[in-house]
Formats: C-alpha cells, structure tokens, sequence
C-alpha cells in the first residue's frame, strides 16, 4: 500500500472515531433543544455525529502538521550541520 493511501486511511479512520464518539456523546446526553429568541429547535443526533467527525477530522489534521513541520525541522537541521 503506498503513503498516500495510507495518510488517507489515516484520515476516514480518525473521522470514523470522531463521528462514534459523537454519537456516543448523543446517546449519554441525550436530544436536547435550543431555545432562542422565543423559538426552540431541537438538536438530533446529525449534528452529534458531524460535529464529532470534524473534531477527528481536525485532530488527524494537527498530527500531520506536526509531522510535515518535524521533516521540515529534521532536514534543515541536516542542511545546517553539511554547512
């Protein structure tokens, strides 16, 4: 398997885990309602789950920035010791 479906694998997996725990959230607290303004809107099991994607999702995204930034830091330091 090459690296990029791996990285890509990476991503689903950590969007996966997010939405179950979006929806493990949903089921501990249960549907609730937001109320603004004198009307209320209530708040199902949808948005558990995308919420809980998105923060896998940006969870996923921060590990890579973190590992693009660490071969960025490794190769300069490489470039600075053949000086």
């Amino acid at each position: 398997m090459n690296k990029g479906k791996k990285e890509a694998l990476k991503a689903v997996g950590a969007g996966g885990i997010g939405a179950a725990a979006g929806a493990g959230a949903y089921a501990t607290i249960g549907g609730m309602g937001l109320a603004v303004g004198g009307t209320a809107v209530g708040i199902t099991l949808g948005p558990f789950v995308a919420i809980g994607a998105g923060v896998g999702l940006t969870g996923y995204g921060v590990y890579w920035l973190g590992k693009q930034i660490g071969r960025a830091s490794g190769k300069s330091q490489e470039n600075n010791a053949d000086a």
